[in-house]
């Protein structure tokens, strides 16, 4: 793979999505360089935003709701602080999100001073979202990441709202493998999957003990009689 095309291609279409120019200084940013990891239905449905719920009726209704995996992260001293404080503040972004998303394809977007990368994959689609003036570069690598992670996590199964759920825990592992707190942690998809995934069990060695007693004694019993016959 040709890195040099490859970071030009992406400075383009960032300069296309953010409308200013990208060069190499521009991708020197904050170590916090995601504000949110979604991967949301297809179809997304309303949430109450009002209505105060504990993390497992939370996280019900947001699968219900169409949010299938929401994850905002607040580093310190951003916009973003300010920008998805709320969960009422949060549901009006996701939907204009997938609002905007409907009409392009794209796979990136600038929307309301964020830089949002996105694929969608069958009935559900994987946002990563950061600051317009975070490491664009970086952001590509853990998009792509993210993405091939899943894919590898997921194995043949495919990324769509049923199988992330059936293997939700797994999901989240490797979410936190890639991201923490707004930090990329890891760009390597094979890495993060071979992290997440169940190890291959082994089976058990089965011991005989009948036959190691036995060939114990036998051994003593040779050597008590050479003693006996050397006396």
């Amino acid at each position: 793979m040709n890195t040099t095309r490859e970071a030009k291609g992406i400075e383009k279409n960032m300069s296309k999505a953010t409308g200013k120019p990208m060069n190499g200084s521009t991708f020197l940013g904050s170590l916090y360089t995601v504000e949110a990891v979604l991967i949301l239905n297809n179809n997304l449905g309303k949430a109450s935003p009002e209505k105060e719920m504990g993390t497992g009726q939370q996280q019900q209704q947001q699968q219900d709701s169409g949010r299938v995996y929401v994850k905002y992260y607040t580093p310190p001293h951003t916009e973003s602080e300010e920008a998805f404080n709320t969960l009422k503040k949060q549901i009006a972004f996701e939907k204009n999100l997938m609002s905007k998303t409907k009409k392009q394809d794209n796979e990136i977007m600038l929307l309301d001073n964020h830089l949002v990368l996105y694929k969608k994959c069958a009935d559900v689609t994987l946002f990563l979202v950061g600051p317009i003036s975070g490491n664009e570069i970086l952001l590509n690598e853990a998009f792509g990441a993210f993405k091939g992670s899943l894919e590898l996590v997921l194995n043949s199964s495919g990324i769509d709202r049923k199988n992330i759920l059936e293997h939700y825990d797994m999901v989240l592992l490797a979410i936190d493998e890639t991201f923490d707190n707004g930090i990329v942690l890891e760009t390597d998809a094979a890495a993060i999957a071979s992290r997440v995934s169940k190890p291959i069990t082994q089976e058990p060695v089965q011991l005989d003990l009948d036959k190691g007693l036995l060939g114990a004694w036998g051994f003593a019993k040779s050597k008590l009689q050479e003693l006996q016959q050397g006396l």
